[in-house]
């Protein structure tokens, strides 16, 4: 064992970066499940001395213990959120306004497909894009039925817009918490930062897909009008649930938007709401929806990423970017967000997002925060719509299309990512216009 340990410590970073593209190559191939793959790397990571089981030495915090390298805001943050729209579902809200929205388009083809887009799009910047879609669906396929039309240019519009509107905010999409916690980013400065990009890309895209999709959108007058007319007296199923999650939920945003008033981190927030809203249910119901697969995903990555940290893999990566663009900030910020739009569609966005945020504090730490910026909000951007490329790019894609095959009506992965490539190219070719203009 000490044999092992002595040359795992001579070719440490080979060996953490080794791992972690091992674990990358397993997951892209969907065979064996994320979370299994990534606690094994976490596992091997540790008994191969890249990361330390030991939390002090010599009486001194271990920089190097496994924990440290577990991003706790990340998990936390997470979990809150996932209680807090596990609990407010069960009233029966999300469909409430999903329903009312659609009365809105008077059965329209054209108007609907819209209104879900923006409709996604909004409820994605305040809640996880998985959860958004899973809400959105079951009114999809009954519109869809009433009008006697495919479902799949509404499917298609649902993830596109799911993933766009979630790069919009700080709990949208899981690559903004991960960024959020390591820029130290405020939920305010995603709004103030992102909101106005993600409203034009998303605008774009909605036209380009009416255009795309106008041939298959087409119903008869009389099926219109029995759309137009949803029966939406019984969807509120808990009316005082109702008003307790939508109070909490209304506070827990607002204490994300005064966070640099109060200084509380939005993970205190929103656990804070969710340990309210849990007074009033069986926590043993509730957190049993917890998505807990995606909560030890995140855990077991934080643990191989760590040991690619703890080995100066990172920081030679750093350094890489740094020589390739030769200190060009522009030329960084070009660099991180077109790789970040392919990368991202091609692996989970997760892991990915998970690697590069380090790498990037890395660069903050010397050439200063001012350079950095634009870089953190170029891998924000290019995570988060970079999704859109593949049917296996985000976690939304995925739930979507299996959903869709379930129904008779399967997503092809080349007929997607001819959409995909589209969308992808539209909204980097306006974000890397954003970036040079707003930062550079």
């Amino acid at each position: 064992m000490e044999f092992i340990h002595n040359y795992v410590a001579a070719h440490n970073v080979a060996m953490s970066a080794g791992l972690l593209i091992l674990a990358y190559i397993l997951i892209a191939t969907e065979r064996i499940p994320k979370v299994t793959i990534a606690l094994l790397g976490a596992a091997i990571a540790i008994v191969l001395g890249l990361v330390s089981q030991s939390k002090m030495t010599d009486g001194v915090l271990n920089p190097h213990y496994f924990v440290q390298f577990i991003d706790f805001n990340v998990v936390f943050l997470l979990v809150a959120m996932m209680i807090i729209v596990n609990i407010s579902t069960r009233s029966g809200v999300f469909n409430y306004i999903a329903n009312e929205l659609l009365k809105m388009t008077k059965g329209h083809p054209v108007w609907i497909l819209i209104t879900l887009g923006v409709f996604t799009a909004v409820v994605s910047a305040f809640l996880d894009n998985v959860t958004t879609v899973i809400l959105i669906m079951p009114i999809t396929f009954f519109i869809a039925e009433k009008l006697e039309i495919d479902p799949l240019p509404y499917l298609f519009t649902e993830i596109l817009s799911s993933n766009i509107g979630g790069t919009a905010t700080l709990i949208g999409d899981p690559p903004n918490i991960i960024i959020g916690s390591a820029a130290g980013f405020s939920f305010m400065d995603f709004i103030n930062n992102l909101t106005l990009v993600v409203g034009i890309i998303l605008a774009a895209v909605l036209l380009v897909l009416a255009f795309w999709f106008r041939k298959k959108l087409h119903t008869t007058e009389e099926k219109m009008k029995e759309a137009s007319y949803i029966d939406n007296s019984n969807t509120i199923t808990d009316k005082w649930l109702l008003i307790r999650s939508m109070v909490v939920l209304t506070l827990v945003i607002l204490g994300f938007v005064t966070h640099d008033i109060t200084h509380i981190e939005t993970c205190v927030i929103a656990m804070l709401g969710a340990s309210v809203l849990l007074l009033f249910e069986k926590p043993t119901e509730i957190l049993r929806d917890v998505e807990w697969n995606t909560i030890f995903f995140f855990i077991g990555l934080f643990i191989i990423i760590g040991g690619l940290e703890a080995s100066g893999g990172i920081k030679l990566m750093a350094q890489w970017i740094l020589d390739v663009t030769q200190g060009s900030q522009e030329a960084a910020s070009m660099l991180v967000l077109w790789a970040s739009g392919i990368i991202s569609g091609i692996i989970d966005n997760i892991p990915y997002t998970a690697t590069m945020a380090p790498m990037l504090v890395e660069i903050e730490k010397s050439m200063g925060v001012d350079y950095t910026i634009p870089l953190w909000w170029s891998l924000s951007l290019g995570a988060c719509l970079g999704g859109n490329l593949t049917i296996i790019g985000a976690a939304a894609n995925v739930i979507v299309s299996e959903t869709a095959a379930k129904h008779g009506h399967p997503m092809f992965f080349l007929r997607f990512m001819k959409y995909g490539v589209v969308v992808v190219l539209i909204s980097l070719l306006i974000s890397s216009a954003y970036i040079n203009i707003r930062y550079i």
